[in-house]
């Protein structure tokens, strides 16, 4: 018999139970039976939430799977306080109060060691013009863009909300723009690392959670500097020039990591593209191997040999024929495995085995929907959670068409799923 939701219950409850006559295993029983078939989830001594992290991410035996629903944005949570969820509150640490689980965080933190890698200095921020309920605005990065004006341009800088850009003009237009860009990437500005990154070292020494970083990657950054079009056509028509803004890119990024790589404390690197659209890349894979995975091997191989464990790609929307690219590369986890954009997860870890792990995964599509469509989507996800190498969550951002009681519902579900229930 299957457990099914039949109503929200209360706002901190979450729903009430009842017995189906789908003739599915319930999910109360999934850690289980993902145990007697693969030691993913084994009954092993409590670990830390660092060593969970990588036994998973490495397709080893862990206690349980990390639990890490999603990440709401403002929108969301606005929405989320307007139905119950307390405004005074972190609202993660209400979330595993509210399901019944302990807070899944060590006692040690992980502090940022840095670098930082963004241009230093940075563009004047600025609106231009205001007209039509837009703003017309220059942000950090020297775009030259239209927003709405619900926003202002500090959402440009930091992804406090989902914000739809219309683009006017980009910052490097020319070989000599570039030349002047280039001058904003110094890797031995003092500023690229914090003042006390020798204390923060010490702190990371003794960690129980993960230590990881981001950086952009060349794709991510040619289109920052050149805007997405004018890119893809440069790819085209003036190939050399890419391949000196990625070589210039690849130096850069490689010099600034040296001080915190040498340090070993790093768990993860996450290289950040977003260079795919629903059931497309936006550029081939043989470009992507020609022109971009000179630097993913690069940065991946010095990571290795500075002892990072797992190197993390970031791409929204298809991609399952990158993944090739990205496992030659030397990547060995990528994220968010977007179902809109037409990835089916199943297939691709039955595909690629443990050659690539995974995070994220979850149709988003099918939390905001609720009830029965929550279910049947983790269920569709339990033979990569039982194949290993996955740490299942919201496939992106948690958009604000998803309820609070609904998420509740599917955050309960989730732990479960992972063991923490």
């Amino acid at each position: 018999m299957l457990w099914r939701a039949s109503g929200a219950g209360s706002r901190n409850s979450g729903p009430k139970w009842r017995k189906s006559a789908v003739c599915l295993p319930p999910l109360t029983h999934l850690r289980d039976r993902l145990s007697e078939r693969r030691p993913t989830m084994t009954r092993l001594s409590r670990m830390t939430p660092r060593e969970r992290y990588l036994a998973v991410l490495r397709y080893e035996s862990a206690d349980r799977i990390p639990f890490q629903p999603g990440w709401p944005r403002e929108k969301t949570l606005k929405r989320w306080h307007a139905e119950g969820l307390p405004e005074d509150v972190n609202w993660f640490e209400h979330l595993c109060k509210t399901i019944g689980i302990a807070r899944p965080y060590g006692a040690r933190s992980a502090p940022w060691p840095g670098p930082n890698v963004r241009m230093n200095p940075t563009f004047e921020e600025k609106v231009l013009e205001h007209r039509d309920g837009h703003y017309i605005v220059q942000d950090w990065m020297g775009n030259i863009t239209e927003i709405s004006d619900e926003y202002d341009y500090t959402y440009i800088r930091a992804a406090k909300d989902f914000v739809t850009r219309k683009w006017h003009k980009f910052p490097v237009e020319t070989r000599a723009d570039f030349e002047e860009m280039k001058k904003r990437y110094r890797p031995e500005d003092p500023e690229r690392y914090p003042e006390d990154f020798e204390a923060r070292v010490r702190i990371l020494r003794e960690r129980d959670e993960v230590c990881a970083i981001n950086i952009p990657g060349p794709f991510w950054q040619m289109r920052e500097w050149c805007g997405f079009e004018p890119l893809c056509i440069l790819f085209l028509d003036d190939p050399d020039f890419v391949r000196e803004m990625v070589a210039f890119w690849s130096d850069f990024v490689s010099a600034t990591l040296d001080r915190v790589l040498e340090a070993g404390v790093l768990d993860a690197v996450h290289i950040s593209e977003d260079m795919a659209y629903k059931e497309k890349s936006m550029i081939s894979p043989a470009m992507a191997a020609e022109f971009l995975a000179p630097a993913w091997s690069r940065w991946a191989s010095e990571a290795r040999q500075a002892g990072v464990p797992i190197v993390d790609m970031d791409s929204d929307g298809y991609i399952e024929n990158l993944i090739p690219v990205w496992i030659e590369s030397g990547i060995n986890v990528c994220d968010p495995v977007e179902v809109a954009a037409g990835n089916d997860l199943p297939n691709i870890s039955a595909r690629f085995g443990t050659r690539m792990a995974y995070r994220q995964g979850v149709d988003k599509r099918c939390i905001a929907k609720g009830g029965v469509a929550i279910e049947d989507e983790l269920r569709r996800l339990e033979p990569v959670v039982r194949a290993g190498g996955y740490i299942p969550g919201c496939d992106h951002g948690v958009p604000h068409d998803i309820s609070w009681p609904d998420f509740v519902r599917y955050s309960r579900m989730l732990a479960e799923m992972t063991g923490w229930l």
